[in-house]
């Protein structure tokens, strides 16, 4: 792979800047290696200003939720990065699972997830096409509006 052909470069020419990794809230590793397989914790959405809270189909939309996953997605990459040492060691994002706090009934959890799924693809191109869940839950840690966990193949060496 050439320079110009690395995730890194693709993130700079794309206008992205990792966030920093997230403050562990409980007893638990954020991501564990076996074998191939990077697993890692969920993480909440979070931006600059801290946890994006709300309720989709009360206080939020798929707008400001689709952001919400985008920014979950953008912290996983910053974890596989911390994990692997670079985001070029990413055979393939395997499995996304997306939580959506929603109101009851609200049917748009899907659209919601996309915007992780979007990122992946947009950043890690074929290898970012992944399998996955995006389900409405009734409450999330802290109030978070999107959280996502994630399983990546990791590059053989």
């Amino acid at each position: 792979m050439t320079d110009s052909n690395t995730v890194q470069s693709r993130l700079s020419a794309l206008g992205i800047t990792l966030p920093p990794l997230p403050a562990k809230g409980g007893n638990y590793v954020p991501f564990k290696i076996v074998g191939n397989m990077l697993y890692l914790s969920g993480v909440v959405s979070l931006d600059a200003n801290g946890f994006i809270t709300g309720t989709a189909g009360v206080d939020s939309d798929v707008e400001k939720g689709y952001a919400a996953a985008r920014a979950c997605a953008l912290t996983q990459l910053a974890v596989i990065q911390s994990a692997l040492g670079s985001l070029d060691r990413v055979a393939e994002v395997v499995s996304v699972n997306g939580y959506v706090n929603a109101a009851p009934n609200f049917p748009d959890a899907p659209a919601i997830i996309n915007g992780a799924s979007d990122l992946f693809v947009e950043v890690l191109g074929e290898a970012g096409r992944h399998v996955r869940a995006a389900i409405g839950l009734g409450a999330l840690p802290r109030n978070a509006l999107v959280e996502v966990q994630m399983t990546v193949r990791i590059k053989e060496a």
